[in-house]
């Protein structure tokens, strides 16, 4: 009987198989989790844990089906990449305009830099272009650039199991020091007393509130819709009190002489808007959060409408002509967090919470035409995050012929699944495509992609770790990579707050963003009082993880 137990046991557990793969990889992913959060001061290895357990399972002799191992870190990737690019996909656009732009420059001279001394280092060391490339994907702590050049060398026919273990061992042994090496570049950093106080401009904007006096006299007796018909710019106003009296404003409201108006506006248009009505009031704050616009509308109430009739999904605003039809005013739309001036021409999209003012009545009206049920949005819309997904990785797989390479390039698994995130999160609305998922699912898919793929990896490429670290090219590898991750973040880094004069939560933001560290945005929120440090993360994380991934394909296809 106990011989019986013991060989269930053991083909359970130990033999290869679909359940024992399954089981291997829900063992590495529980343990590493549960592990990672364990924490040295500030310091703590998160998921990555997830990918040292599984290569300490396969180096103490734990194989697995290594085609399931395969699919898993493939599914696993696919998952995360693409639901990073839903996630990011509605700021990612908005946060490159100006400050953005800039961010992003100076990741790409990271990039650039790292570059540099990785073929340096090809030349200086002899070390193959494949393991120094699996070196930097640890270095910069970006394990989807180890993905993309896994899959380059398979497509070229470098697909030996020891070839491909070699590169994940690379990456295995400078990951820890990667993602050590940007807290301890930022604790640098903060050592040189960088600016904190100067108040810099948001990458994202948010619609500024006004108060302006009717003075010129070429307006008096216009209506609202005349007066937005002409001008340029975009702008909504909210509110008109006329000698005291509260008046809702529509397309065909008169305005006269003396009028205020409240108006939500881009903050850069104020001095041409106060060209226009002729002044502008400063006795009052209106951008103020403490601000109760119930009590201050008597008569009138102020409502936050969720969307989530998805048969608005896509439409543009002026189509629904609630101002006319129901007496209401829309003062601002909140959409994945980031507030945006409600114009005509503004496409919506499931799960945008509209801020509506109007009579009780007339807002109930609204609020059932908008749907305002937020338990639907509980309710996953899979068909187009399959879609994506199925979408994304046929962009990956096309090939891409650049000049001077005799093989195509691909974006791969990494490369195209976000980049279709980021369009279907940006844009699918425009096209009726419900791609709304709640922050709690993005979140979980994310994770569990993420932990999947790096259990899988973990449990493929740790047969041979502990022998590249002692008899290959181990402690090499752990010293140059160091170098890849402490050198360019430094460089950049003084650059930025030196002598560009950045203030140290966008400087840190944007480094820990460039080296896809979250565990290092972690420690620098906690150390900086600047709200810029995520925003400049999230601006520079999509386009710099793009970057690499296909600079890594380049460059291994220049030297294979």
């Amino acid at each position: 009987m106990w011989e019986n137990f013991a060989h269930w046991l053991h083909e359970l557990f130990l033999e290869p198989s679909v359940v024992q793969t399954f089981i291997a990889i829900c063992f590495c992913s529980g343990i590493g989790l549960f592990f990672g959060k364990l924490r040295i001061g500030k310091v703590s290895l998160g998921i990555t844990f997830v990918f040292f357990t599984g290569i300490i399972c396969s180096h103490f002799g734990l194989q697995c089906q290594q085609e399931l191992l395969n699919f898993a870190q493939s599914a696993g990737l696919v998952m995360f990449v693409y639901a990073l690019g839903i996630e990011v996909g509605p700021s990612f656009f908005p946060s490159l305009k100006k400050w953005g732009i800039r961010y992003n420059l100076y990741a790409v001279a990271m990039i650039v830099i790292s570059l540099l001394m990785l073929v340096s280092y090809h030349f200086i060391f002899d070390i193959s272009m494949p393991s120094l490339l699996g070196m930097m994907s640890g270095a910069v702590t970006n394990t989807p650039v180890l993905a993309a050049v896994q899959s380059t060398m398979i497509g070229n026919g470098l697909n030996d199991k020891l070839s491909l273990a070699e590169v994940a061992s690379a990456c295995a042994v400078t990951y820890p020091l990667g993602a050590v090496g940007v807290i301890l570049a930022i604790m640098f950093l903060n050592k040189l007393k960088p600016i904190r106080l100067i108040k810099t401009e948001d990458p994202i904007k948010k619609p500024f509130i006004a108060e302006f006096e009717v003075i010129n006299e070429e307006l008096d007796g216009k209506s609202i819709y005349d007066i937005v018909l002409q001008s340029k710019i975009k702008f909504v106003i909210s509110r008109v009190w006329r000698n005291g009296k509260l008046i809702m404003p529509y397309t065909k409201t008169i305005l006269h002489k003396s009028d205020h108006l409240l108006v939500l506006l881009r903050e850069e248009d104020l001095n041409s808007l106060e060209t226009i009505f002729g002044k502008r009031d400063t006795q009052h704050d209106w951008n103020r959060n403490d601000i109760d616009w119930n009590a201050l509308d008597v008569n009138m109430e102020s409502k936050r409408i969720v969307i989530t009739n998805s048969k608005l999904n896509g439409v543009k605003l002026g189509s629904l002509r609630l101002r006319s039809n129901y007496g209401i005013n829309i003062t601002r739309i909140d959409r994945a967090g980031i507030e945006i001036l409600a114009y005509s021409g503004l496409h919506l999209q499931l799960g945008d919470r509209i801020t509506v003012v109007g009579e009780s009545g007339a807002v109930s009206q609204v609020a059932k035409l908008l749907g305002d049920t937020v338990n639907q949005l509980d309710k996953p819309h899979l068909i187009s995050f399959f879609l994506g997904m199925l979408l994304g990785c046929v962009l990956g797989s096309i090939p891409l012929f650049i000049p001077g390479i005799s093989s195509p390039i691909k974006l791969g698994l990494a490369g195209g699944p976000i980049l279709l995130g980021i369009l279907m999160g940006a844009y699918g609305h425009r096209f009726k495509v419900i791609t709304f998922v709640p922050n709690s699912g993005i979140q979980i898919l994310k994770q569990l992609g993420i932990v999947v793929y790096l259990a899988a990896l973990g449990l493929s490429s740790g047969e041979h770790f502990i022998e590249s670290i002692m008899q290959g090219d181990g402690m090499m590898w752990i010293v140059l990579g160091f170098t890849i991750t402490i050198v360019p973040t430094v460089i950049v880094g003084i650059f930025c707050s030196k002598l560009m004069k950045m203030n140290f939560g966008e400087t840190a933001g944007m480094l820990c963003g460039s080296m896809a560290n979250p565990m290092a945005l972690d420690y620098a929120q906690g150390i900086s009082e600047a709200k810029h440090c995520s925003i400049a993360y999230a601006s520079v994380y999509p386009v710099s993880m793009f970057l690499r991934i296909i600079t890594a394909q380049v460059i291994l296809m220049f030297f294979l």
